[in-house]
């Protein structure tokens, strides 16, 4: 697993940390883009408005979200672009706990459930 503040340290920076959630914020500005990396199941809280292009083997999406949104982030590995006109700003609330064997297929990027 390839951890975000690893392969993006000018970019992911920790704010918290215990034994069950690492709190993350991250800080792009437009034509940005991440390494590869990895995220545990997360819940992702957006501070600032954004579009980017995520990235991950051969399946790319193409995500717009205002400011002030809390979205699921399934586990994954992807890669990002700032492709929007604004800097992007949002912390993940990642958790430690083991995902559940029974869930479903992994989506990528943000979903509202």
């Amino acid at each position: 697993m390839a951890d975000p503040i690893t392969t993006n340290p000018d970019l992911y920076h920790l704010l918290f940390e215990n034994d069950r959630v690492r709190v993350l914020e991250y800080l792009d500005s437009p034509g940005d883009a991440t390494r590869p990396h990895s995220h545990p199941d997360s819940v992702m809280v957006t501070l600032s408005g954004f579009r980017r292009r995520l990235r991950s083997g051969a399946s790319e999406l193409e995500v717009e979200l205002a400011a002030s949104e809390a979205r699921w982030l399934d586990a994954q590995e992807h890669s990002g672009t700032n492709i929007g006109e604004t800097p992007t700003h949002t912390i993940f609330v990642e958790l430690k706990e083991p995902r559940p064997a029974e869930s479903p297929e992994t989506r990528l990027g943000p979903s509202a459930s």
